[in-house]
């Protein structure tokens, strides 16, 4: 990985684990993926952009396997989103053969814009909704 990448995915974190994140995830009617920590077991909740589509919520995870709640993913595939401020139980899959950058641009356009502009591994990801 190139220093440039590396600089980029350090600050893009940073911001996001100690100003976006607290504030966007106390946001009424932002989306966010709920994960269980993969260590401590505990709900983790990430705010995320992304789109439902039937019975199925879609997302690009702009760090791919680097993310916090990928891992988390890998480790337990029963999530939890909120969707317009209510909650859906699902399982959710990595896609790592799905073209990102097309699926991009189906999903709501503010939030793709950042992940195409800040992401160095893109990972799209599906989570089947069951409640």
């Amino acid at each position: 990985m190139s220093r440039l990448t590396e600089l980029r995915f350090r600050a893009a974190t940073a911001f996001q684990r100690h100003v976006g994140n607290p504030v966007l995830r106390r946001l009424p009617l932002q989306t966010v993926l709920e994960t269980t920590g993969r260590v401590s077991g505990l709900p983790r909740q990430t705010p995320v952009g992304g789109s439902r589509v039937g019975d199925s919520f879609w997302l690009v995870s702009e760090f791919g396997d680097r993310s916090q709640y990928i891992r988390n993913i890998k480790a337990d595939p029963k999530v939890r989103v909120r969707i317009k401020g209510r909650w859906h139980t699902g399982t959710a899959h990595l896609l790592p053969d799905d073209d990102p950058v097309a699926r991009l641009r189906r999903l709501p356009r503010f939030n793709s814009t950042a992940v195409r502009a800040l992401g160095t591994n893109l990972l799209t990801v599906r989570v089947d909704l069951t409640g």
